[in-house]
Order: C-alpha cells, then structure tokens, then sequence
C-alpha cells in the first residue's frame, strides 16, 4: 500500500541514486563514544593539572564533613592502591582494555545510553593510562593522580568516577532489560 503511494518500504532508493547508509546509526553512535571520551579524558586531566598545582601531597582537606575531601596522592597501582608493585601489568592489561573497548564499538550497534556509558569508560581509561605512561617515576610506570578523598577509605580521581558511574549504570540497564524480557 505504501509503494503505491510511492513511499518505499525499504530504505534504499529504488532509483539506485542514494544508497541505503546502514552503518549511519553506528557511525553516530562511535562518534557519541569520541566525544563523551575525549571530555571526559579532557575534564580529567584538567582537574588533576588543578590537583597537581593547588593541593599539598598527603594532606586532607575536607570538603563534605568526614565524606569527601580532597587529599593529593599518587596511585601506582589499580582501583583502591591495589596492584601496587605491578605497575607495568597493570599499565599494559589497560591498554588491552582500551584497545578491545575501541575495537567494540566500531564493531557493534550501540544504544545511546551504551554508547556513552562507553565512551565514560573509554576516556577514564585513556585519563589513568595517560597518567601510567607520561608521569613519574617513567614509561609505563607513572603513577596515578589521585585526588577526591573518599571517606578516608580510599582516594579517586575524575576518570575513576567516570569508570564506576558508567559500569554501574551499564550493569543497572542489563538487569533492568533482564527483568522486562524474563
């Protein structure tokens, strides 16, 4: 009925003058995932620049009560200082993660929200690897710059909070499709 009217029901060209583009969703959405990484690496990197030349090494400063403070520290190893004498493991497994990251979303179709829970992870990554392969002590052996004292528990930076707040809604809307399809 529709072609009758001459709207095709397909989305190429019956002329054969303007292919069907069927990767143009995917190439949005790889380019939602550039950008929401390179901000989010850009916001990282800025505010340890901040860190770097305004906090004093060690010393908390509290922001929030007892909750969150700032207090300037240098991580060699993975989330929570842990991996701290495998810095060159740690650096290279990283580089794995944000090589097979990029792989997969020029390879897949994407939602929205994925593609920017992706691009979070993404620009994290990019942000504490840059920090593991440009900072001192050397090559593939720097030393994360962590900043935002949580509850004197453990100390993070902006690339961490992408990384867990993009992992935790990835995780949230997984289950939440689970629940809707079973």
């Amino acid at each position: 009925m529709q072609e009758q009217t001459g709207t095709p029901l397909t989305h190429e060209d019956p002329t054969g003058e303007h292919p069907a583009r069927p990767h143009t969703g995917r190439r949005r959405r790889a380019a939602l995932v550039w950008v929401v990484a390179l901000a989010t690496l850009a916001a990282d990197q800025a505010t340890k620049l901040w860190a770097l030349h305004t906090l004093t090494p060690g010393v908390s400063k509290p922001l929030i009560g007892d909750l969150i403070g700032l207090r300037l520290v240098r991580n060699a190893g993975a989330a929570f200082s842990s991996l701290d004498t495998a810095t060159i493991v740690v650096t290279l497994v990283a580089v794995l993660i944000v090589a097979g990251l990029l792989y997969y979303v020029h390879t897949r179709a994407l939602s929205r929200v994925s593609a920017l829970c992706l691009g979070l992870i993404a620009g994290g990554a990019l942000g504490n690897l840059i920090d593991r392969a440009a900072r001192e002590p050397g090559f593939l052996r720097g030393h994360v710059v962590d900043f935002i004292d949580y509850f004197g528990w453990f100390v993070g930076n902006v690339a961490d909070i992408a990384i867990v707040v993009a992992a935790l809604v990835l995780v949230a809307v997984s289950w939440r499709s689970e629940r809707s399809d079973g």
